[in-house]
């Protein structure tokens, strides 16, 4: 669907381009937009390989896993239809893990996994678990610490401080988890006819 939209826009904007004479103008956009991509492209690799390198490094050093120790009790709240020692809460807590240091391409395949791993608990495949749509929540939402990709995409476009974005980020991140939370504990009352 969201591969239509963009072709949608694409056109659009060459036909009334067209329309108007301009078609030059779109022309240099779109080379212009082309170039732009890139180079943030390139800025945010060296960025990401850097905080990926970090994220290997706490990995080793037990950062990650500590940091999993101290959320396990919450998550088992939160999934508490997840058995406790199910494969799901180890990526499940990974996942969380990667997203509170601001890693979501790091959290993306452990998110993935514990995905497919809720999966196979799953009475009815064709229809999401209340555990399936918990972490898709907290996924989306997720509370972030240090938000690396946005700072690295604020160094690359020449940001004088790009990590003054960092209380702001945990604010809003902060409210955004609470809102996902609060809307999935809703989802599971009603849906158990409470």
């Amino acid at each position: 669907m969201v591969n239509w939209i963009w072709l949608g826009m694409i056109v659009v904007s060459v036909i009334f381009g067209a329309a108007n004479g301009r078609m030059e103008e779109v022309a240099e956009a779109a080379f212009g937009g082309a170039q732009t991509g890139v180079t943030v492209c390139l800025g945010l690799v060296s960025i990401l390989v850097f905080w990926m390198g970090l994220m290997k490094i706490a990995e080793n050093a037990g950062l990650v896993l500590a940091l999993s120790r101290i959320l396990a009790p919450v998550v088992r709240r939160l999934f508490p239809d997840v058995p406790a020692e199910h494969p799901a809460m180890g990526y499940i807590l990974s996942n969380m893990s990667a997203n509170l240091l601001g890693l979501g391409n790091a959290a993306t395949p452990m998110g993935i996994r514990a995905m497919q791993e809720l999966q196979k608990l799953n009475p009815d495949k064709s229809v999401a678990t209340p555990a399936m749509c918990t972490l898709l929540a907290l996924n989306t939402a997720s509370i972030t610490l240090v938000p690396t990709t946005m700072i690295a995409i604020r160094m690359n476009f020449g940001s004088l401080h790009p990590a003054d974005i960092v209380a702001s980020t945990l604010l809003a991140t902060a409210v955004a988890t609470g809102a996902a939370l609060a809307a999935d504990r809703w989802y599971r009352w009603t849906s158990r006819g409470g």
